[in-house]
């Protein structure tokens, strides 16, 4: 890593830290209600994603404002701020460098051009990519009752496709040492730019893009204090489970 790479993380790392309400493993396990207010994630940031109360459509959260993607692939403001989440994660995004990409790559080939951009894979990062994609794959799961795993639930998420979109997608890098409270590796939402359909992304071909990243380097943890959560064993190994319900 550079030197001025490194001075530049030592002079912003006390502006950047990343919120999370809840560990993400008790998503995994089945815990949908937590009964944090939406009014509480606005507090910590301005970007973010996370679902809400009994697993009812995925959150994006762009420029302050809050997306709901529902299981018919249909997106609506949420302004009730009384709404609650399980899980989320937010940041005040202040992004340190912007990147442009002007060729088409495979998802594959995405991932990679975006953990390129990173100086380390030891820190957070956050996410806002604008654009022009030839192909995107989303998907929002259906309401679910409390308890039943997340990797079960994934089995009949209903995906959607798009085709020549233009949108935007807010996410974060974690890294690999932090899989028992937020996703590791990129995790993406989709929008599109008229804001009628996007979801959780599953597979996209940038073609024309814009990516702005910031680097994070504080986390910030709010344990629930929900009696599901107090008294749960959280013993198990959830990686596997993860790794299926995100991809």
């Amino acid at each position: 890593m550079e030197r001025t790479t490194l001075r530049r993380i030592r002079q912003r790392k006390a502006e950047n830290k990343i919120y999370l309400c809840a560990p993400v493993n008790a998503l995994v396990e089945g815990i949908y209600e937590q009964n944090i207010p939406l009014a509480e994630i606005k507090k910590h940031g301005d970007l973010g994603l996370g679902t809400f109360n009994d697993l009812d459509g995925e959150m994006m959260m762009v420029d302050g404002e809050i997306f709901r993607v529902g299981s018919d692939g249909k997106v609506n403001q949420v302004t009730d701020e009384s709404i609650r989440t399980p899980f989320a994660c937010a940041v005040k995004f202040e992004p340190a460098t912007n990147e442009a990409l002007n060729e088409e790559l495979s998802y594959n080939e995405f991932l990679k051009w975006m953990i390129d951009l990173m100086p380390s894979p030891n820190i957070f990062y956050a996410f806002r990519i604008t654009g022009d994609f030839t192909y995107v794959k989303t998907r929002s799961v259906p309401k679910q009752e409390n308890y039943r795993p997340l990797v079960e639930v994934a089995k009949e998420q209903p995906t959607f496709e798009f085709n020549r979109v233009h949108g935007q997608m807010v996410g974060f890098y974690t890294p690999a040492f932090m899989a028992s409270l937020n996703v590791p590796g990129v995790h993406l939402h989709f929008l599109t730019d008229d804001k009628s359909s996007g979801g959780h992304l599953l597979e996209c071909r940038p073609r024309h893009i814009k990516l702005e990243l910031q680097y994070l380097y504080t986390l910030e943890l709010s344990l629930p204090s929900s009696l599901d959560f107090l008294t749960w064993d959280f013993q198990r190994d959830i990686g596997q489970d993860l790794d299926k319900a995100e991809k």
